[in-house]
């Protein structure tokens, strides 16, 4: 959580250059005071939470975000001391949050960083313990393809999904069935095919699968697990594969992973199924 620092002091700090008067309000801000600011849910592709108190809120306050974060829109409840706004996330880097008066006078500031999205994986089936794979995402290079696997991600639609496809000094692959194995439908349209970019499908970077249509992929992903050239794009008549991130923690996971014995499923078209299930216990968006 990102807090308005030093509360009162900070705050008037700030504010006394707008006519603010150290007793908390100003007749030129209609008695609107400002004692602290927060944000919470600071997260690329999310609804960012922003709450103020302070006193006579109810008297036109409104707050604005400079760039990056869509509408900003207020929540129901509040009332003269607390107000909560929401807006979701659409860049990262510094943002400058900004609440004003029904007369557009500025009276709260707050500094918040927006980081590179991370999503943390518990996999159950690769080791005799829970095993932890964290993914580092690129919105710069794939924002197409980054937002749609965090809606996935933040639907929990990846929960108790296995890995299908495993197959040895190449790829691991998941996200679209879940144990029986059963396919499971997808939940968003598919989306644009974003793999010419400066990314590749190196060891350990993590893409989407797709049918033979370039513009097909939707839930299923897969990681690297050696340099895969092949997959990169070439020209239109091969688009390859667009890659969106890739493993910062646990790579070693994915390895042992990547050796599991794996067995023919043909009712179900799949020829690289892990003998023994190895599931996603859960996908959260850490960062």
């Amino acid at each position: 959580m990102m807090v308005f620092s030093s509360l009162r002091r900070a705050a008037l700090a700030v504010l006394l250059p707008l006519g603010l008067t150290a007793c908390g309000g100003g007749s030129d801000n209609g008695g609107v005071f400002v004692s602290q600011m927060a944000a919470s849910s600071v997260q690329y592709s999310r609804s960012m939470s922003i709450s103020v108190a302070g006193t006579a809120l109810d008297r036109g306050l409104r707050v604005a975000v400079d760039a990056g974060c869509g509408e900003v829109t207020e929540a129901a409840g509040g009332d003269s001391q607390s107000r909560r706004f929401t807006c979701k996330v659409t860049a990262l880097g510094p943002k400058t949050i900004r609440a004003y008066t029904a007369d557009n006078r500025e009276v709260a500031r707050l500094q918040v960083t927006v980081p590179e999205p991370e999503v943390t994986l518990l996999l159950a089936g690769v080791d005799t313990s829970i095993s932890t794979v964290v993914l580092k995402l690129d919105p710069t290079q794939a924002p197409v393809t980054v937002n749609n696997f965090l809606d996935y991600v933040n639907a929990g639609f990846y929960r108790l999904t296995i890995f299908h496809r495993v197959i040895k000094d190449f790829v691991v692959q998941g996200g679209g069935y879940t144990a029986g194995p059963t396919l499971k439908t997808p939940t968003s349209p598919a989306i644009r095919l974003e793999s010419q970019g400066t990314l590749r499908n190196v060891k350990g970077s993590i893409a989407m699968a797709r049918t033979a249509e370039p513009d097909s992929a939707t839930s299923q992903f897969y990681i690297n697990t050696v340099d895969n050239p092949s997959l990169d794009y070439k020209s239109d008549a091969e688009p390859g594969y667009a890659v969106f991130g890739s493993v910062i923690t646990g790579l070693d996971v994915v390895e042992r992973l990547s050796m599991l014995p794996v067995r023919l499923d043909l009712a179900n078209g799949l020829t690289h199924l892990p003998v023994t299930n190895v599931t996603i216990l859960s996908a959260v968006q850490s960062k």
